[in-house]
């Protein structure tokens, strides 16, 4: 009786719990050069990113607040967020964390790992933790490097939003960090997706090419004129969304939609990958993922994913089709365009006038004219209308814009040449960029204002 006592205390006492596994993991994480490697590149290589550009005379304009690079150090993290958001997250993300497992099918090593352990309900909680934590540890590093290096490079300064209005340093820096916050959402969808790939396909190299390409087609998808429902039914939505933060008042519907559905996946992804890890047969070395639990357990979750997410969006958001109609499109250049006449005002040191007695307001055709008036496109024509005080003669400024199909535009000035049609203006204190030559702009694809 006291040596089965004795025994069962021994066993007890030699039991590897899921904390001791977490550490176990990412001890062996950490010590593949790959890993060390890209954990080193998330933490440096935004800072020196953005510290060269604020060194060059030319600015990535074409990304989003890309213009404001020399301007403020906030515009450096939200452009490391958006070239994140398109290519580095939705690419990293599944492979990293699909590869804790996938590893050890290539090494044979899950029946060593089972010996010691002795539970796969904790292995696999062990594993998919450690996946989660240097995921989460990438995203950090991305979103401090970026932000200390854009403060260190251009400074605290105000930012200016895509309403146009101008955020102080401490607005900015909270909305930063919110948007930088927002995303772990996706990328915690983007992960599971990638243990469920890992899991289900065993050591195939296409258990972890699948769902990184996967990942990857959907934020291609997010660029093509789809639907708002199936739109935020992808969780790549979420990496886009937080753009409507730097409105006034925030656009936070899509974002929280986003966010929601990324958690959705999330779970939808790891429990089915649970599942089909606990009932594997792990005395099969030549273990391949094949089979019928496979395919219903790991490759049906994804499809319905995007069924259910879709239908849930469809019933629970007001807006159709791509959203993008013409009444929103001419508020938000119109609200924008007002707020950077006041900048461009101050600039000039004329005087004050405030954005309800400039009256600003927009006309725009798409395809001139013909054609449905609604939808994304680069062939918007715009014609934005403004009345100052005791100036009998309203002015008007031509834009050309490009609308994308999340909502994004880029309005392009031309003309006349003293308002928009140039990209300095002569300041008293010298040549300035003109703040309404080129300026990016958000529609509220759920924006249920009733059709003008």
């Amino acid at each position: 009786m006291t040596a089965t006592l004795a025994g069962d205390r021994s066993a007890a006492a030699r039991r590897v719990t899921v904390v001791r596994g977490y550490r176990f993991e990412l001890v062996k994480l950490f010590s593949q050069w790959r890993v060390r490697l890209l954990v080193l590149a998330c933490w440096i290589a935004p800072a020196l990113f953005v510290a060269a550009v604020s060194e060059q005379s030319t600015l990535p304009s074409d990304t989003l607040f890309g213009r404001w690079m020399h301007t403020t150090g906030w515009a450096g993290p939200l452009v490391t967020l958006g070239f994140a958001g398109a290519w580095a997250l939705p690419l990293l993300a599944p492979v990293v964390a699909g590869d804790v497992f996938a590893s050890e099918d290539r090494l044979g090593t899950w029946r060593h790992l089972l010996v010691a352990v002795r539970s796969p309900r904790r292995i696999f909680a062990a594993k998919a933790l450690a996946g989660f934590s240097v995921v989460l540890l990438l995203v950090t590093g991305l979103a401090c490097s970026g932000t200390v290096g854009g403060l260190l490079a251009v400074g605290d300064r105000p930012l200016v939003g895509l309403d146009g209005r101008l955020l102080t340093p401490a607005d900015a820096g909270g909305k930063v960090l919110l948007a930088w916050v927002c995303v772990l959402a996706p990328t915690l969808a983007l992960a599971a997706l990638g243990i469920l790939g890992s899991v289900a396909l065993g050591r195939s190299p296409t258990g972890l090419l699948l769902p990184g390409l996967a990942a990857l087609g959907m934020q291609v998808a997010q660029a093509l004129p789809l639907p708002v429902a199936v739109r935020l039914a992808l969780p790549g939505y979420a990496f886009t969304a937080w753009d409507g933060l730097f409105t006034s008042p925030a656009q936070t519907g899509p974002l929280l939609i986003g966010v929601a559905v990324s958690l959705v996946w999330a779970v939808g992804a790891t429990v089915p990958a649970y599942l089909l890890f606990v009932r594997r047969d792990f005395t099969d070395t030549a273990y391949d993922g094949s089979g019928r639990r496979t395919i219903a357990l790991g490759l049906l979750p994804p499809v319905a994913l995007v069924a259910f997410t879709a239908a849930l969006a469809a019933v629970a958001t007001p807006a159709a089709g791509s959203g993008l109609r013409q009444d929103k499109v001419q508020g938000s250049l119109a609200t924008a365009f007002a707020h950077l006449y006041r900048l461009q005002t101050e600039q000039l040191h004329r005087p004050t006038v405030t954005e309800a007695r400039l009256r600003a307001t927009a006309a725009c055709t798409k395809s001139a004219g013909r054609g449905a008036q609604e939808g994304p496109g680069n062939d918007w024509r715009c014609v934005v209308t403004w009345r100052l005080p005791g100036v009998p003669v309203a002015g008007t400024a031509v834009y050309q814009l490009d609308v994308g199909s999340d909502g994004r535009f880029v309005a392009d000035g031309d003309g006349p040449k003293e308002v928009n049609g140039y990209f300095l203006v002569r300041t008293p204190t010298g040549d300035a960029p003109n703040p309404l030559w080129q300026f990016d702009g958000q529609v509220d694809l759920l924006d249920t204002t009733s059709k003008g």
